[in-house]
């Protein structure tokens, strides 16, 4: 390969730079200052799908390529490709590493199909801000759990290695540390030391790389002062020689020419420079890649050998996928018509709905609804397909079934208005008066509320974390009537509900829950399906509290619930809030009612190389069949460094039949007790730890150990 060839290996062009015939197209590459030349040795491409398409751009490219080494064809295929599963953050209430693996197995397949190569999935990032609108892409804000279901993730999506036709290569981001912007603001500074990003938002990237996920993408932000496309402590340091990473390192999009604005770069050649040097292996459409490394490896030896590392990882990856040996991967239109949307992924999707539904609130057992009884169903998010969330560009909102519809085929009884708008041009009077009176006329309210998919997502940053005011001033009135109301809520990120709690006899929390969401949720109302999810994230009382969390370390002023406590100003606390959440991690209601007792230890002292083993009687007293999830915490109580209050440690999805119980164990080693200290190196100290034990992270039983190291 010539040194142009090798270089243009390092570029990723978007689909914009191909006509409908395959061909390339004048504008963008007048645009980029791209040559037909360059352009027909350029490594991959994004944001392309359906076999057709992909057959015909790659058939095109292979022609004019003169060493015929097939363009490799990327994607966020980020909660499903044409049938949407419920958004990450619901996949994550889920606490289901087994179901997040069926779905990204399901979406890579549909994938694949269409003829994508590799996802820009999982987002492995740990968010604790719900003003960013990525929390909907994360799984929430703990590392044991996001580390749990970003390996079932990859695993999903590659399958085994080599990946076959009906797999993706999977890409691990956002490398590092790109959920804890400052002020929850997208794209915005994140500064943290070291130790707690080694022990905090490490770990989920680690089990993801460990899973052997091909490729990772730099995130956009500065950590440790230094933006992460061209940072190599980052990236050499830790990402490739601590972590073994040994795939496709991929910036995002424009990330290289982003490090000129942070001032980091004098322009873009500067800024290639200090990218391929920190490992950074494909320019996602900044062009300095394509623009600068030839004149750069003319004049720097150390240049041109990275220039060399990176072309034989993009081409050990593309052989990876099997694209020497078949360019399409044996893609066709029939065969992508037969995937897509099958009747396996849509039962999939439905499932998934149901088991990431949280029902948050359920005052005197109002829920499931009764079927003989009239249903006032009011908001106007109950007759739009908005139900997919964001990224999820090829899912149909148009044909999405609504939850209007959905509840129509279980309720006979059953009336709508709209109550509010998303068009600030509608009449809210009117539209408030219409919903009232149809409320006064039925027994039961059902009231859908919630966000627009364009209000989560990238770029989608919020400092108001309610409710719109014309849905909240709507429930107001509508509590007013003294009728029982339940709340369906859907959004892709926590929300201050403290007003919809206090309002609502039931809270459904539905999240963006996919292609089938509609009928989960009927199905749910109707008592057809227990509600099991749990939260992956806490949901504050208000913004002022935010972040909020509960693995946080404790103060030197701690709140406690002794009675001397109570009127000592000075503690770390609010003058005008509790400092504890709405709903906590891990929380969700069941309709079946569980109860624990007698948590014991093998052994009540255990030393290096030895295991303790917890035992607790988990039981359904209730007269209904019901899952839930019971969670393992762990609080070391003196060590080198301060230590989080609890910490998840493991957690196992119980289902028990009415009146049934069952006994649940963990078992506890020196790995379970290690942490990073303050030289950053990781191991167990000697001393005693609770171990607490629960239904959500408000735990209910808890003893204490001693580890002798």
């Amino acid at each position: 390969m010539t040194l142009e060839e090798k270089i243009g290996q390092l570029q990723q062009i978007s689909g914009d730079f191909f006509g409908d015939d395959g061909s390339s197209v004048t504008g963008p590459l007048s645009s980029y200052q791209v040559s037909k030349k360059q352009l027909n040795n350029v490594g991959s491409v994004l944001g392309i799908s359906g076999a057709d398409n992909v057959i015909k751009i790659q058939k095109e490219y292979l022609t004019n390529n003169r060493l015929h080494i097939p363009l490799v064809f990327m994607a966020d295929i980020i909660h499903g490709y044409k049938t949407i599963f419920p958004i990450p953050l619901a996949l994550g209430a889920s606490w289901n590493p087994e179901l997040v693996k069926k779905v990204a197995a399901a979406s890579a397949a549909e994938a694949a199909a269409a003829g994508i190569d590799v996802t820009f999935s999982p987002m492995a990032d740990l968010v604790r801000d719900p003003r960013w609108g990525r929390v909907m892409e994360s799984t929430g804000e703990d590392p044991y759990l996001n580390g749990m279901l970003a390996e079932s993730f990859v695993d999903g999506y590659q399958g085994e290695l080599p990946i076959d036709q009906t797999h993706v290569a999977a890409t691990v981001k956002h490398f590092a540390a790109y959920g804890a912007p400052e002020a929850g603001r997208e794209y915005n500074t994140v500064d943290m030391s070291e130790w707690r990003f080694r022990e905090q938002y490490l770990p989920a990237y680690q089990k993801a790389v460990e899973a052997k996920a091909l490729l990772v993408m730099t995130s956009f932000n500065i950590l440790f002062g230094v933006p992460a496309t061209g940072n190599n402590h980052l990236m050499r340091q830790i990402l490739r020689k601590e972590l073994g990473f040994s795939g496709v390192l991929i910036s995002d999009w424009n990330a290289i020419n982003e490090m000129i604005d942070h001032g980091v770069a004098n322009d873009a050649s500067q800024a290639a420079a200090k990218a391929i040097k920190a490992g950074t292996d494909i320019d996602m459409m900044s062009f300095a890649f394509l623009g600068s490394l030839e004149k750069l490896a003319a004049t720097n030896v150390e240049i041109k050998r990275l220039i060399d590392e990176s072309a034989t990882r993009v081409l050990q990856l593309k052989e990876t996928l099997g694209l020497f040996e078949d360019p399409y991967r044996g893609i066709s239109a029939e065969k992508e018509a037969k995937v897509v949307l099958s009747k396996k992924h849509l039962d999939l999707a439905k499932k998934a709905a149901e088991e990431s539904i949280v029902l948050l609130k359920n005052r005197q057992h109002i829920l499931p609804v009764n079927s003989e009884k009239s249903i006032a169903l009011i908001g106007a998010k109950a007759d739009t397909g908005d139900l997919l969330g964001n990224w999820s560009w090829k899912g149909d909102v148009s044909t999405t079934r609504t939850i209007r519809a959905a509840m129509a085929t279980h309720f006979s009884n059953l009336a709508f208005e709209n109550g509010y708008s998303f068009d600030p041009s509608d009449n809210e009077t009117d539209l408030k008066k219409k919903a009232i009176a149809l409320a006064k006329k039925q027994d039961v309210i059902i009231y859908v509320a919630g966000l627009t998919a364009s209000q989560s997502g990238e770029a989608s940053s919020m400092t108001d974390i309610r409710l719109p005011k014309m849905q909240l001033d709507l429930l107001t009135e509508l509590a007013k009537l003294r009728k029982p109301i339940v709340t369906i809520v859907i959004t892709g990120r926590p929300l201050d509900l403290t007003v919809v709690d206090q309002l609502s006899d039931a809270v459904l929390l539905a999240w963006f829950p996919g292609t089938l969401g509609a009928a989960a949720i009927t199905d749910i109302l109707s008592g057809l399906v227990n509600p099991s999810g749990k939260l992956s994230m806490t949901f504050p009382r208000s913004v002022g509290q935010v972040p909020i969390y509960y693995n946080h370390y404790n103060t030197g002023r701690p709140v406690t619930t002794s009675p001397s406590d109570k009127n000592n100003i000075y503690l770390s606390k609010y003058i005008d809030s509790s400092n504890d959440p709405l709903y906590p991690f891990g929380f969700g209601l069941s309709y079946a009612n569980f109860t624990l007792k007698g948590l014991k230890l093998s052994n009540k002292v255990f030393g290096a190389g030895e295991t303790i083993t917890a035992s607790v009687n988990v039981k359904n007293d209730s007269k209904i069949t019901g899952t839930t999830t019971l969670q393992w915490y762990i609080h070391d109580l003196t060590a080198d460094v301060v230590r989080p209050i609890k910490e998840l440690k493991h957690f196992q999805r119980i289902q028990l039949a009415a009146g049934s119980e069952k006994t649940a164990y963990f078992k506890i080693s020196t790995q379970e007790l290690s942490y990073i200290h303050s030289d950053l190196t990781r191991s167990s100290d000697e001393g005693f730890f609770n171990l607490l034990v629960g239904f959500s992270s408000e735990t209910q039983l808890e003893t204490t150990f001693l580890f002798k190291n």
